[in-house]
């Protein structure tokens, strides 16, 4: 008689792989937040996959003096392994973001791993995105949901969050400067939350600050372990996007990026060595670190001090010249607000 399944991967309870393969999920969402839900921002879900029965939810601002407005796709984090457009922290971050941006938020879902590894998710989240373009080709189709009928699909910015990061920089890498496939949708740019990389090699912040408040290396192993292809390691593309199987991006026009991470983060000098390689490259990429702050800082803790620094400093920025990031600025060195540091100059690259 053969012994019972065993587990062999567990993500706090909440997701177990056994021996067998066999997988349990448990079906409550694992997030005491409260739903954030106010008269300045209203949402609705919408179908973007029937095949994979996958939902996007929209946010729009109740009242606004733009008669059209910019849209932001906001790309969840969870590992690849957690999360939906209904979990409070990023239900939360969503409505901030409507708000604050006075943009059209787009949150698509995508299929989780370990039942779905990657390239699953990024599949999705191509998918979210040519879902937008076929509405834009439509756009005077009367059964459009009238809620995008006045959007403005020239300006569109992709936003994610840790994993959701991951998968902003591929979609980034996919799409390409000017995003042609996708018109007549115009990605003006990317922003980047702390994202999700790894690689075989360790960085100095993993190595001496493995572990955080609530994060820690071995959980990050453990998501990519249950995320990448069977058989994969961490130098996957999809994982390290400057491991020895990725692709060079040395010749790949990308539309700026904007990366930000916290400075007490396990990640920082992964993400900061990602920056610094684009920079080389001679991409329009800025690197705002701040200070002392923790991965997820921003999508757990929305209306902290640090969020609204990130907020008043950056985002409000964006109303007038939304993402229009150079390359380099003369007076970056002066650019200190306490504790939000910008960004990295070509001349700090060896």
């Amino acid at each position: 008689m053969g012994s019972l399944p065993h587990v062999v991967e567990d993500c706090f309870g909440l997701l177990k792989l056994y021996s067998d393969g066999s997988i349990y999920r448990n079906p409550e969402i694992p997030c005491a937040t409260p739903l954030l839900n106010n008269d300045s921002v209203h949402f609705k879900d919408l179908l973007f996959d029937a095949k994979q029965n996958l939902h996007l939810r929209v946010y729009k601002p109740s009242s606004s003096s733009l008669t059209k407005l910019p849209i932001m796709f906001y790309f969840h984090g969870g590992g690849f392994c957690f999360g939906s457009r209904t979990f409070p922290d990023f239900h939360n971050l969503s409505i901030r973001l409507a708000a604050e941006f006075n943009v059209l938020v787009i949150a698509p879902d995508h299929r989780l791993a370990p039942e779905h590894r990657l390239p699953a998710a990024m599949d999705d989240a191509c998918l979210a995105l040519k879902w937008l373009q076929g509405l834009a080709m439509h756009e005077n189709n009367e059964n459009i949901d009238t809620w995008l009928t006045g959007a403005d699909f020239d300006r569109v910015f992709v936003l994610g969050d840790s994993s959701g990061g991951n998968l902003a920089h591929h979609l980034a890498v996919r799409f390409k400067a000017g995003s042609i496939e996708l018109a007549p949708v115009r990605v003006r740019g990317y922003v980047l939350l702390a994202p999700f990389f790894g690689g075989s090699v360790r960085t100095k912040s993993e190595e001496e600050r493995p572990c955080e408040a609530f994060w820690n290396l071995e959980m990050y192993d453990r998501f990519w372990r249950l995320a990448i292809p069977a058989g994969s390691n961490l130098d996957h593309s999809l994982v390290n996007p400057f491991g020895p199987c990725s692709p060079s991006l040395g010749e790949v026009p990308l539309d700026p990026i904007l990366l930000v991470v916290g400075g007490g983060e396990i990640l920082r000098d992964r993400l900061e060595d990602y920056a610094r390689r684009l920079k080389h490259m001679r991409k329009k990429i800025e690197f705002l670190e701040f200070e002392g702050q923790q991965h997820g800082f921003f999508s757990n803790h929305p209306f902290s001090e640090a969020s609204e620094k990130f907020i008043s400093n950056v985002v409000e920025g964006w109303q007038h010249q939304p993402l229009n990031i150079p390359a380099s600025t003369p007076s970056l060195p002066e650019m200190q607000i306490e504790g939000l540091i910008m960004p990295i100059e070509a001349s700090m690259i060896s």
